[in-house]
This record gives structure tokens, sequence and C-alpha cells, in this order.
């Protein structure tokens, strides 16, 4: 795909390697619609390979992070849908989720405003989240008369805050702050909202300097790992270490350090 989604903002600094995503429909609080779920969907896949990008950094427009699925665009207009139709639409919103984990890129999220439902679960599919201090967030998903299952995030939640938090937060779908968010386990850092994605930005310019084939066997093995015994670990882990030991960038940082400078990686 051409990398020029039309539903949301799309900007790469080819100098830094950091491609920003910006949900930008903000007098919606940047409710997703049909478009946007595929644009981000094809997006995430595309970006997995597109040349020069190291680092993607997704955050909203406004007041809002991403308030979930838009109600007259997507909730209203799901009621005419057959049953085969409503498995197309929920897959495709699985999909975002899945090219999201895929993407061997790291994802920083940076959570300005009102996360809620499908927004929230993009937030929690993120590699590292950032939040505005101001920001609240809920998987109100019961509030609308489904469940917890949405999008992947009965996987992902427990994993990020732990089983008992996880159910708490599915099971009444309240808003929750940020601070408690962080608490929780949900969110790395809680920023005052005008440094927000400064620091996330400046995170993300970090971890586009790091050894980007490295970062992503790290993020590969996260994902594979949880579903490991520790001696299925202990092996894969060897593997994928004793190949990247043969990696340019294993061999740049060694040089850098004798020449005491800052490492340059592919």
């Amino acid at each position: 795909m051409s990398l020029n989604p039309k539903s949301f903002r799309y900007h790469h600094d080819t100098a830094s390697g950091v491609v920003t995503l910006t949900l930008d429909r903000p007098e919606r609080l940047n409710a997703l619609t049909f478009e946007v779920y595929a644009e981000l969907r094809d997006t995430f896949a595309a970006l997995d390979t597109e040349p020069g990008v190291r680092c993607v950094l997704l955050t909203g427009s406004g007041r809002g992070f991403c308030s979930g699925g838009d109600v007259e665009d997507i909730i209203g207009k799901l009621f005419g849908r057959t049953a085969e139709q409503l498995r197309e639409f929920t897959t495709m919103t699985c999909d975002v989720v899945a090219n999201m984990r895929r993407c061997r890129r790291p994802i920083v999220a940076a959570v300005n405003g009102i996360a809620a439902g499908a927004g929230a679960v993009l937030a929690a599919a993120s590699d590292v989240r950032f939040a505005a201090d101001v920001a609240r967030i809920a998987f109100l998903f019961v509030k609308v008369g489904l469940s917890g299952a949405d999008m992947g995030i009965s996987w992902l939640l427990p994993r990020l805050v732990g089983q008992g938090n996880a159910a708490e937060l599915l099971f009444t779908g309240d808003f929750i702050t940020a601070q408690r968010a962080y608490e929780m386990g949900l969110y790395q850092r809680v920023l005052p909202a005008d440094r927000l994605l400064p620091e996330a930005r400046a995170f993300a310019e970090q971890l586009a300097r790091g050894p980007a084939d490295a970062l992503a066997v790290s993020k590969r093995a996260l994902a594979l790992e949880s579903h490991m015994t520790l001696e299925e670990a202990l092996d894969h882990e060897a593997r994928v270490q004793a190949e990247l030991m043969t990696h340019p960038d294993y061999r740049e940082a060694y040089e850098a350090f004798r020449a005491k400078r800052s490492p340059t990686f592919r």
C-alpha cells in the first residue's frame, strides 16, 4: 500500500526514523470509523517493512486519544448487518491489533486524553504507553452490552495489569484516572499535558537510535515467551542471541565502546 492514509495524519521524520500516527477527528474525540479501522490495519502491516521506519508514535489530536467506535458511523450501522458481515467487522478490528503486535518496530502510545473502548485497546496494544495526567481510560464494552472479549484485550490486559485488575476494568467498564492506570502498570509514565508529546517523541527517538533488529527480536520474544516453558524460552533466547552476535550492530557497539563514542546502529 501507499503510506498515505486519508483518515488520520501520517508523518515520517526521516531524520529520526520515527513515524507519528495522529488520530484526527478531534470534534468526535477521534472516534473510529470503518475507514480508520481499515487504514490502521493496513498501515501497521506496512510499517513492519517500510524503509527508514525505526519506531512508531501513536497519539490523538485535540482533547481525546480515541473514544472508540463512532456511535453513528459504526455502532448505529452495525444493526443492519448480517451475522457474516458482523464477523467480517470484528475480524477487521482484531487485525488492527494483530498487525500492531506483528510490526517489528516499537510502538509508543502518547495517550493525550480520553481513551475508551477500542481506543483503550489501541493504547494497550502498543509496546509502551505514556499518558497525560488529565487522560482517563475505560474498557467500556460492557457499558454498551458487549463483553470484554474485544480486539484481544482479554489476552493483552492481564499481561499488563494482572488478572484481578483486568477483571475489574473489563467487568465494570468504568473510567479510571491516569494515576490509577499507572499504579496498575498500564502506563509507564504520567506527565503534565504540555510535556506528554515532547517526552513521548524523545523516547521514540531514543528507541529509533537503537539496534532495530535487536529491538525487533526483543519485541517478538516478549510475545512468544509468554506461552513457553522456561526451558523453551532459554532455547529460543540462546538461538536468537547467538544470531545477533553475528550482526554488524554488535560489532558497532563494541567499536563504539572502545572509541568512547556513541554507536551508530544500522
